[in-house]
Formats: structure tokens, C-alpha cells, sequence
């Protein structure tokens, strides 16, 4: 068994990226399940989901975790991305919110 040199959060487009490398063939069931979703799924370049994971943490002091599930879903509205930070049991400010929108519309 392998030992874990590193523990990170990454978006789905990063797990697409890096999955991307590795030959099919060689894929355990549940690289499969993944790489098969992500390639279905997932539209968003690698380097523009990092970018926007590094500007909402910069920007919105984000977590890791928190920016990766916003570049995740890329919620479009107010109301939708209130309704994921609602779960965080902190307080996000209107404007902080409008930032977040704002990165995320410049990376569409």
C-alpha cells in the first residue's frame, strides 16, 4: 500500500487533469468511476480551476476545501451560492458573496 506524501484538496477539473495521465487500462474500478464522471462532467480547464481556487482563497479568505467546492458547483446566482455557504456555520458578507460571483463569471 502506498503512503500519502500529501493531503490536498483539488477541484474536480484538477482530478480530471491528473487522472487524464494515467492509461486507462491500468485504472483500478473506482479510478474508472471517477475518470469516467469527471470526463462527463466536468467542462472547466485544470489551470482556470486552480486559478479560481487561488483567488477565492486570496480574495474571499476562503479555506482550500471552501474555494474547491465553490469552483465545483460554480454556483451562477446570489441565491445559489448563499445556499452552499450556508452550510459553512460562518458569516460570508454580502460583498464578499458578489467577489465570489465576480471571480467565478471571469473564468466561465
Amino acid at each position: 500500500m502506498e503512503e500519502i506524501k500529501k493531503k490536498q484538496s483539488i477541484s474536480l477539473s484538477e482530478v480530471k487533469e491528473i487522472l487524464g495521465k494515467v492509461d486507462v487500462e491500468e485504472m483500478d474500478q473506482i479510478q474508472r468511476w471517477t475518470y469516467d464522471y469527471v470526463t462527463k462532467f466536468v467542462k472547466i480547464d485544470p489551470k482556470d480551476a486552480k486559478e479560481m481556487k487561488k483567488q477565492l482563497m486570496k480574495d474571499c479568505d476562503l479555506t482550500e476545501e471552501e474555494a474547491v467546492e465553490i469552483v465545483n458547483i460554480r454556483p451562477t446566482s446570489l441565491a445559489e451560492l448563499r445556499s452552499f455557504t450556508f452550510g459553512w456555520k460562518k458569516l460570508i458578507l454580502a460583498e464578499t458573496l458578489e467577489k465570489m460571483l465576480k471571480i467565478l463569471k471571469g473564468h466561465s
